[in-house]
């Protein structure tokens, strides 16, 4: 049976496609992979590897309305021999690509956002807005801490917003060195604490790499050995913060690491209501039309962005909203959860 076959040369065709503009590529990809699976149908009838990449071909053609008929890719080239470890120790540093190989299927993927007032998106959307003043935790597991510093919007006000970010990516076999990135207001710098721009010198250390998107404004940090992407930006006067993480490492942590914002949102005493009361810096209407320029949909981005006008007088705050559901519409594994409404 050579199922495995077909997985690793479907992993190699859809590595690099990021993005919805990749669709006709990925969609020829998942081609592909339906008609190397029916050539092995007959030897790989009992194997269960197969059963699931059969199945997962079939949901993925669905997700991302491909059809069955068009143009395939042709094989990629074998790769070389295999080194003595295998193809395991070539790709521990890849998650998407030995998940795949142990699983014959994708990873699953969560994303979590934190943006505005703060208002925390969680990996099971669930959308709270906090007044969490001081340092907080976004995530806490194995693979990663990440903790947002908030202080309030405006004197007098209970709304607080991010000023300051920390993101540690923890030490991992030969992946990568630990390394720890820092964003404060006017300082989104486009490289770690140390000056590295990725994992540093071990053999997986280009696992981990940050892009600069826009300078100052906004950088995107790849973790491939984690299969997670994290996106830090600055509207205005705050820093939103955005992930794409694999369930698995979404997942990993004990129970003494029960306060992370990602994973159970704000906690009660710390939450808030979106309906802005008594009288705000900018009239309700006003902010409205603002937002709605910027968000045509009212869902909860929509109304977290007129909440975080009126409370701070700052109309920056659309850009916050806006960056944060691009980042959502990128990040997010299912395109129908996109939009919360409630």
């Amino acid at each position: 049976c050579k199922i495995l076959r077909c997985n690793s040369e479907y992993v190699a065709a859809t590595l690099h496609l990021r993005g919805p503009s990749h669709g006709a590529a990925f969609c020829t990809a998942l081609r592909s992979y339906s008609l190397c699976t029916r050539r092995t149908a007959r030897t790989c009838r009992g194997d269960l590897a197969f059963h699931s990449a059969v199945h997962g071909i079939e949901d993925l053609m669905i997700q991302n309305n491909c059809s069955k008929e068009g143009p395939t890719a042709p094989p990629q080239p074998r790769p070389p021999a295999p080194n003595p470890h295998g193809f395991e120790s070539l790709d521990i540093c890849n998650y998407e690509r030995s998940f795949f190989y142990k699983h014959g299927r994708p990873p699953g993927f969560q994303h979590c956002a934190a943006f505005g007032d703060p208002h925390i998106r969680t990996f099971h959307d669930d959308f709270h807005t906090c007044r969490v003043e001081g340092s907080w935790p976004l995530l806490d597991n194995d693979y990663l801490f990440v903790q947002a510093t908030s202080s309030p919007v405006a004197k007098g006000s209970n709304a607080t917003v991010t000023r300051k970010l920390t993101i540690i990516f923890k030490n991992m076999k030969e992946c990568i060195d630990q390394k720890v990135y820092q964003a404060e207001l006017d300082n989104v710098p486009a490289a770690f604490q140390d000056g590295s721009v990725n994992g540093g010198a071990r053999p997986g250390g280009s696992s981990l790499v940050i892009w600069e998107r826009s300078p100052g404004r906004h950088v995107e940090i790849r973790a491939d050995y984690i299969g997670t992407t994290i996106a830090v930006r600055q509207a205005g006067r705050q820093l939103s913060f955005s992930i794409r993480a694999a369930e698995e490492v979404a997942r990993a942590f004990t129970e003494e690491q029960d306060l992370q914002l990602c994973v159970g949102g704000c906690p009660h005493s710390q939450r808030m209501s979106r309906s802005p009361r008594g009288h705000g810096r900018v009239p309700a209407e006003t902010a409205r039309a603002l937002c709605r320029e910027m968000l045509p949909v009212e869902d909860v981005y929509f109304q977290s962005c007129v909440f975080d006008v009126v409370t701070s007088g700052d109309t920056n705050f659309t850009m916050a909203a806006h960056g944060a559901l691009e980042d959502a519409r990128l990040f997010l594994p299912n395109a129908e959860k996109l939009h919360i409404f409630q």
